[in-house]
């Protein structure tokens, strides 16, 4: 019964979160969203002590309960562990501890905490590591389905759903996903939880309080009769039917073991003094850390978390030509975020904004320290000021949260005018283009010389106004590049 609970709470948990980054309509973020608030490293990135307390605790009471039903990225790994026993059952074997590369990984992962280099956090973070193998793979497939729909009920007349456009935001992100899920793919295929218990560093955390937990799995040396089911069903590859021994560092309470013993030896119980256990000692594979240990790797994790505080108005009939992105100084980072610094060192990038942003406006970045971090580009649309839903989903804090009059006063960026692009000054032709659409007044037309009346006008920019949102390099009819782009502003202001 623990067993069947663990399993449809867990499908329940992938289904949903799943669902926030594929929901291209905004309607599951209100209910859905505290599943993305819940997890360890947003949690830890927004300094949410509640959840982080609540995690902790969970940990110490039943184990790495998280790993198996709150973490997509280990659900996921159970899946398709899942599926390749199909084909090859009894497939496990038990492992000792690789403990160099355990605490190898965690140790990078804080020193990149520590550092600002959010590119590091990103890639070995598990919910982040899903976030983008769903917003970057499963999406386009989500998207294209719906297509299919709408296409089909237009044909009976109804419009029970609506087309959207597919477009890949970035090809590194696009490789960065499919990497990501072919190493952790064929791991989980093959020895199903080798990648939680090796690479991922909330793995190792967790594992720490786990062999301290006062509920966990016990072998009953009086019933077994050592036919190890168990262990080679655990997908862990943490029990030691010789030595009836278990590496609770390493189990996530997955239950399979249950399921498989025959002569009912394994249970899910409270922790037994060592003077009454009827099991052996451990063996000397499996070392426990210190208390010191564990304090230290705690308080650098903490620390590190505190060093992270400091589409369409205007659109042609036909595309002439493609629109290039411009080439920025400074990107342009989301509303909210307060700057590119701010913005390094508290986002996951777990690509939860871009999945919810309606306008097509954020990607990932490719820039080294800030690689697959949200990015304003305004090819495909552009910030619309009553728009503030990137801050309402962010479960991290990197965006906080705005309303939509005080997004309309925050300055992200300004306009800047390259003359020999403009159509006005060029063909001769009059464009009141972006004059006429910039939602903040910052563009006037004024004459290209001014002791020329019959001059042509050009646009003027102010820069006091201007807010950044990109209403007037997205609508600019310059191809392939627009006359008139947004730079960012390192920090953010408010007008």
């Amino acid at each position: 019964m623990l067993r069947k609970i663990r399993t449809y709470t867990a499908l329940t948990v992938i289904v949903l979160l799943t669902l926030l980054f594929l929901d291209f309509t905004g309607s599951l973020h209100a209910w859905l969203g505290w599943l993305a608030r819940i997890q360890l490293l947003p949690a830890l990135m927004a300094v949410n002590l509640g959840v982080l307390l609540l995690l902790a605790l969970l940990t110490l009471v039943g184990g790495r309960i998280y790993c198996s039903v709150i973490c997509p990225l280990g659900i996921f790994q159970d899946i398709i562990s899942h599926m390749g026993g199909r084909r090859h059952r009894n497939r496990f074997v038990y492992s000792a501890e690789h403990r160099l590369l355990r605490y190898g990984f965690l140790a990078l992962f804080c020193a990149a905490l520590l550092l600002g280099v959010g590119s590091v956090v990103q890639l070995l973070a598990p919910y982040s590591a899903y976030g983008r193998i769903a917003s970057q793979l499963f999406a386009p497939l989500y998207r294209w389905g719906n297509n299919l729909l709408a296409l089909i009920a237009e044909r009976w007349d109804s419009y029970a759903f609506y087309t959207v456009e597919v477009w890949t935001k970035n090809a590194a992100a696009l490789a960065v996903a499919l990497l990501t899920l072919l190493v952790v793919g064929t791991l989980a295929w093959k020895h199903g939880r080798r990648y939680c218990n090796t690479v991922c560093p909330v793995g190792t955390l967790l594992g720490l309080l786990s062999r301290h937990s006062l509920f966990r799995m016990e072998i009953d040396t009086a019933k077994c009769v050592n036919c190890t089911l168990c262990s080679r069903n655990c997908k862990s590859e943490c029990i030691d039917v010789k030595h009836h021994t278990i590496d609770y560092s390493r189990c996530v309470v997955c239950m399979d073991c249950i399921g498989k013993c025959h002569s009912k030896a394994i249970s899910y119980r409270l922790r037994r003094r060592s003077s009454t256990s009827t099991s052996t000692p451990r063996p000397t594979t499996v070392e426990q850390p210190d208390r010191r240990k564990f304090l230290g790797m705690t308080g650098l994790l903490a620390a590190s978390a505190l060093a992270a505080q400091g589409r369409s108005l205007e659109r042609g009939l036909a595309v002439i030509e493609q629109k290039k992105a411009p080439r920025r100084l400074t990107p342009v980072t989301p509303p909210g975020s307060w700057g590119i610094e701010e913005m390094k060192e508290r986002c996951t990038g777990c690509q939860l904004c871009m999945a919810a942003c309606p306008n097509h406006v954020l990607r990932p970045s490719g820039g080294v320290m800030t690689l697959l971090q949200p990015v304003s580009s305004f090819e495909n649309g552009y910030c619309r000021p009553e728009c503030t839903r990137c801050s309402e989903v962010c479960p991290a804090g990197a965006i906080r949260p705005v309303t939509r009059e005080e997004k309309s006063s925050i300055q992200t960026g300004h306009a800047v005018l390259i003359a020999q692009n403009c159509l006005s000054f060029n063909d001769g032709v009059r464009c009141t283009v972006c004059s006429r659409n910039c939602p903040a007044g910052a563009i006037r037309l004024v004459k290209s010389d001014p002791d020329n009346p019959h001059s042509p006008r050009i646009p003027s920019i102010d820069e006091a106004r201007c807010i950044g949102c990109g209403a007037c390099e997205y609508l600019c009819p310059s191809r392939p590049f627009p006359a008139i782009y947004v730079e960012g502003h390192e920090h953010h202001s408010t007008l």
